[in-house]
């Protein structure tokens, strides 16, 4: 998403649009160098008056103006932490109180302008309580005639909510809202309130951020058949697309790098090394920090034959084929590691879920050929995107996906799931490399197998390889086509 909101705007300028892009700040983008401060607002929020400061912030590009909001509720856990991690038993608790908050400034902001935007464009469910305010709140009336756009960037994240009776509540932060019961509800909990559902029932047009996933999310999800579907809002969105206000358009990828040479083998360990080193410094205790340098120092001087590479979250959604038991008892990616060989590495930089994190490490310390980078690094995904001779994505479900993009740019083929943006943006053994299944366990086995026929490719027939590597290298999926169809298809449809 935040790629999204940070290109997006800067295509639609492109093409003729005034684009405003609203945020918190989570005390600290008002501190970045050039950021001014540009007038207060206050809001009504759990029956109080709250005041926020306003900063216009400097962004990527001149053309798009960026307008953070400050105020100690966008920053409950420290500043620059967006996200809470809370109790089991109140999940998005502590951020949907935020973005409640948020919602309910952006409306005033809004409200408060001289002229009207002609759109108001909303991202997931964080985005999703202004459609409450400007559907049902007495003192935001002018909002209902601006056309609202609404687009899902990841349906397994609804941020649900109870109605009333918690702090963390509906009821909570707007208690004098006179709301209809049927638009705000969760389809299955009857006492909870359900952000994304609501935006889906009351914005003007919904769109997701691929075609196929807007297909895919009108039908159930079914784990039986390892299908992710629409996560219990199938039936609200199939009802959208019947009336022809659901949209897949394609999210598209910055290609302003300059692709250049790929980085030499010794370069890419020593950059592991010093982010390595610097997650050790801040947790030196770290078991999983504490094994990656040790595999690091182990590691050949050659370059292996086969460099693996895999960027991306450690959670359910991205990690879960990995994981998934094979006839013989081993997962998945231990089969993987066997393929690769002695002479080659899977290289995975990412962190997530801690039960994902564990068994990635267990696997990684009894498999000489798994550099488990553990944590975030945007200054090593460059690097590894342009490194590898094969890109591993192997998500049960997909609305989009960027690092696919990244990795075909520089001419790294990739082996991906069939689904969502993958299926839309990989075409199997011409841009690189797709795999399908009915169930999870025939999506895994198809996963290893393809990862097979992948390495074989490169092995046995160079001229089909080397034309895999240049169709995915050549592959451009444009932000400027992206947005002259949100402007056709969204905004003036």
């Amino acid at each position: 998403m935040g790629d999204v909101v940070r290109d997006l705007p800067a295509a639609l300028s492109g093409v003729g649009w005034n684009a405003t892009v609203l945020t918190p700040s989570y005390g600290m983008f008002h501190r970045l160098p050039g950021a001014k401060q540009i007038g207060t607002i206050e809001v009504l929020f759990r029956g109080k008056e709250q005041a926020l400061q306003v900063f216009e912030i400097p962004g990527s590009e001149d053309s798009v103006c960026n307008i953070a909001f400050e105020h100690p509720f966008f920053s409950p856990a420290g500043s620059g932490v967006i996200y809470s991690d809370d109790d089991p038993d109140r999940p998005f608790a502590s951020d949907a109180n935020k973005f409640a908050f948020f919602c309910t400034a952006a409306a005033a902001w809004i409200d408060q302008q001289q002229q009207l935007p002609d759109i108001v464009h909303l991202h997931d469910w964080h985005a999703a309580f202004y459609c409450v305010l400007r559907n049902f709140a007495d003192g935001y009336r002018r909002l209902r005639d601006i056309r609202t756009v609404f687009t899902i960037h990841n349906l397994s994240y609804q941020g649900i909510r109870p109605i009333s009776g918690d702090e963390s509540s509906l009821e909570s932060w707007f208690p004098d809202l006179r709301y209809t019961y049927s638009a705000i509800r969760d389809p299955h909990i009857a006492e909870c309130f359900n952000p994304m559902a609501t935006a889906i029932r009351l914005a003007d047009v919904v769109s997701t951020v691929s075609p196929t996933y807007a297909t895919e999310i009108c039908r159930p999800s079914n784990d039986e058949q390892g299908f992710i579907g629409g996560e219990g809002l199938e039936k609200e969105l199939d009802t959208a697309s019947h009336d022809g206000h659901l949209i897949g358009i394609l999210n598209g990828c910055n290609y302003r790098q300059r692709v250049g040479r790929r980085p030499g083998w010794q370069r890419l360990l020593n950059m592991a090394t010093e982010q390595v080193d610097a997650w050790l410094a801040e947790n030196p205790s770290s078991r999983m920090h504490a094994l990656a340098k040790r595999r690091l120092a182990s590691l050949p001087k050659r370059r292996p034959k086969n460099v693996l590479t895999s960027v991306g979250r450690l959670v359910r959604q991205k990690a879960a084929l990995f994981f998934e038991e094979m006839p013989d008892g081993r997962v998945a990616l231990e089969h993987v590691l066997d393929i690769a060989g002695k002479d080659g590495i899977l290289i995975l930089l990412g962190s997530g879920e801690p039960q994902y994190e564990q068994r990635m490490v267990e696997i990684a310390e009894h498999a000489d050929n798994l550099l488990l980078l553990c944590g975030f690094s945007a200054t090593l995904a460059d690097p590894l995107y342009r490194a590898g001779d094969l890109f591993l994505m192997p998500s049960s479900f997909e609305p989009c996906g960027i690092s696919q993009m990244l990795a075909m740019q520089f001419a790294q083929p990739c082996v991906v799931h069939g689904v969502g943006g993958l299926k839309d943006t990989v075409k199997h053994e011409r841009s690189g490399f797709v795999f399908e299944g009915n169930t999870s366990h025939e999506q895994a086995a198809h996963f290893v197998e393809t990862v097979q026929l992948a390495l074989n490719v490169k092995a046995n027939d160079h001229d089909r390889w080397q034309s895999i590597c240049i169709r995915a290298a050549s592959e451009r999926f444009s932000w400027n086509e992206s947005a002259r169809q949100t402007v056709e298809n969204l905004y003036e449809h």
